[in-house]
């Protein structure tokens, strides 16, 4: 099996992972028919394209670890009743949710105002049968983000809200994953031309994967 077989970009920024631990899904959006197959959902941030209660509830399980930034926990419990359990989380820390392990990286924006580094919002490098799949979240090339050490890295090039394609592509030369995979862009923000002006600028020895 590959490195990414079990990682999907759904749309945007909405992400599945399978791990022998269960299914992951990270800010789910925009999802496709009733999955109800989450052992657990990450949220990254409140806003709608990220924290989506409608996208929540087609891909809860029967006892669905939700895990949220802290300052948000209060919002979060407007999907409490569909949850086990709501775990709030701050970034540069590292938890293990009923065998889930996983660090946060606090995701903000440098010189724009749509992610405040004092919002606390975070991003998520995910421990997954061996390796770490890091999911940047919303974020611009931050120090923080550019010492995360990874296998796989989930990278946003649809510039406005978060990195652009360039600065992306500098991110991942820095932290040198194995396989990068470009995301939030072609429903909201950003394009397909994006995806590829990030693949064509990352380092030839890491792999780069377009799956949207």
């Amino acid at each position: 099996m590959g490195m990414t077989d079990n990682i999907e970009v759904l749309a945007h920024s909405s992400i599945r992972i399978r791990c022998e631990l269960g299914v992951i899904y990270v800010d789910p959006f925009q999802i496709q028919g009733e999955r109800n197959d989450a052992d657990f959902i990450l949220v990254t941030h409140d806003h709608y394209d990220h924290f989506s209660p409608e996208d929540i509830r087609k891909v809860v399980g029967d006892s669905t670890f939700l895990v949220v930034p802290e300052n948000m926990e209060k919002k979060a419990q407007e999907v409490s009743g569909l949850v086990k359990k709501i775990v709030p989380v701050s970034p540069g820390t590292s938890y293990a949710v009923n065998g889930l392990i996983f660090d946060t990286v606090s995701a903000y924006n440098v010189s724009k105002a749509f992610h405040p580094k004092s919002a606390g919002w975070i991003g998520y490098n995910i421990k997954c049968d061996g390796q770490y799949v890091y999911i940047a979240g919303d974020t611009d090339l931050t120090e923080e983000a550019a010492s995360v050490k990874c296998d796989v890295a989930l990278v946003p090039v649809g510039g406005t809200y978060t990195m652009t394609a360039l600065e992306a592509a500098d991110l991942v030369n820095r932290i040198s994953p194995k396989v990068a995979i470009p995301m939030h862009y072609g429903s909201i923000v950003g394009s397909k031309k994006d995806a590829e002006t990030f693949a064509s600028k990352v380092d030839d020895h890491i792999k780069v994967e377009i799956q949207i």
